[in-house]
């Protein structure tokens, strides 16, 4: 097997390790003592979009932050008709795998974007295992595309492209991939020199390859099929977990929704609020974020 990077300068004290996930392996970096904190990260991210909180977390928790499903250098199964090995029920399955396999049976969970949508499935499909909820810039999905406008579709057109059959978006993302990463961040970031040039490598070395991008194309294909039905069948049900709802004041889902109106119908207990930055605040703004976290992340005994 390839040996895979390790970034102890970027998580100090961290360590790397490659767990099974009911057959598939996730990539996970593991640091700190406390109770059990799950992190998940979006696209086009890996793991390292944590590396401005992860340590800081670590002085309270067990942090956990792993390559999802088809991302980073975790396993990237084929696409399949139905879309079915990219869905949320499968990601969301392959990390509570993980954290059993690591010994955790009740976990917090903090997440971004298409970790997010991972998470929320998870809070419906195994409610029993997650004591705190924290997503990052997002409205549900089946909400977003309800409500699609033409100033969401050209500010996420993504969303649209993606999910075109195979292999479309693939071989047009292939003739130019930093391209078509570069500037899919930059034009979700709003605060200047925001990531480490390190971590833009990371994410550049990981979308080079085309396992990956086939992957990405897959998931955003099963956000758009077979995660809204599963969405739908459980359209009556609600997050059991207090649920904490964070976003960029300065991002395209915050202009476009209310976002804390979207998860009010979703979720028992929701609170959140606006955080001054981008898509991404665990990059842009990662002191707003902390103080959020800060109170909201308990020790399950004291929940």
């Amino acid at each position: 097997m390839t040996a895979r990077p390790e970034y102890p300068d970027l998580l100090p004290g961290f360590r790397w390790q490659d767990v099974d996930a009911a057959g598939i392996r996730i990539r996970a970096a593991i640091g700190g003592a406390g109770p059990p904190l799950l992190l998940l990260h979006g696209h086009p991210q890996t793991h390292l979009t944590w590396y401005k909180v992860a340590p800081e977390l670590a002085k309270r928790f067990t942090v956990v932050a792993t390559d999802l499903r088809g991302y980073g250098d975790s396993d990237k199964p084929p696409g399949d008709a139905d879309h079915r090995n990219y869905s949320k029920r499968a990601m969301a399955a392959d990390q509570v795998s993980v954290m059993a396999t690591l010994g955790f049976d009740r976990f917090a969970v903090v997440a971004h974007d298409r970790g997010a949508r991972v998470a929320h499935r998870m809070a419906l499909d195994h409610p029993e295992r997650i004591n705190r909820l924290v997503l990052l810039d997002i409205a549900p999905t089946a909400t977003m595309y309800a409500e699609t406008s033409r100033a969401f579709a050209t500010r996420y057109f993504w969303w649209f492209f993606l999910i075109q059959p195979f292999d479309l978006p693939e071989r047009l993302i292939s003739a130019d991939p930093d391209f078509f990463l570069d500037r899919h961040i930059s034009g979700q970031t709003k605060i200047a020199d925001s990531l480490d040039p390190r971590v833009l490598a990371e994410y550049r070395r990981c979308y080079r390859d085309p396992a990956t991008r086939h992957a990405i194309c897959e998931d955003y294909r099963a956000a758009a099929s077979i995660d809204l039905e599963h969405d739908d069948a459980d359209r009556d049900r609600k997050i059991e977990a207090p649920l904490l709802v964070l976003w960029g004041g300065l991002g395209t889902v915050g202009a476009l929704f209310d976002v804390l109106e979207t998860w009010r119908p979703k979720a028992r207990h929701v609170v959140g609020h606006a955080i001054a930055c981008g898509h991404s605040p665990q990059e842009e703004a990662p002191d707003a974020l902390m103080l959020a976290l800060k109170d909201f992340l308990v020790d399950e005994d004291d929940s």
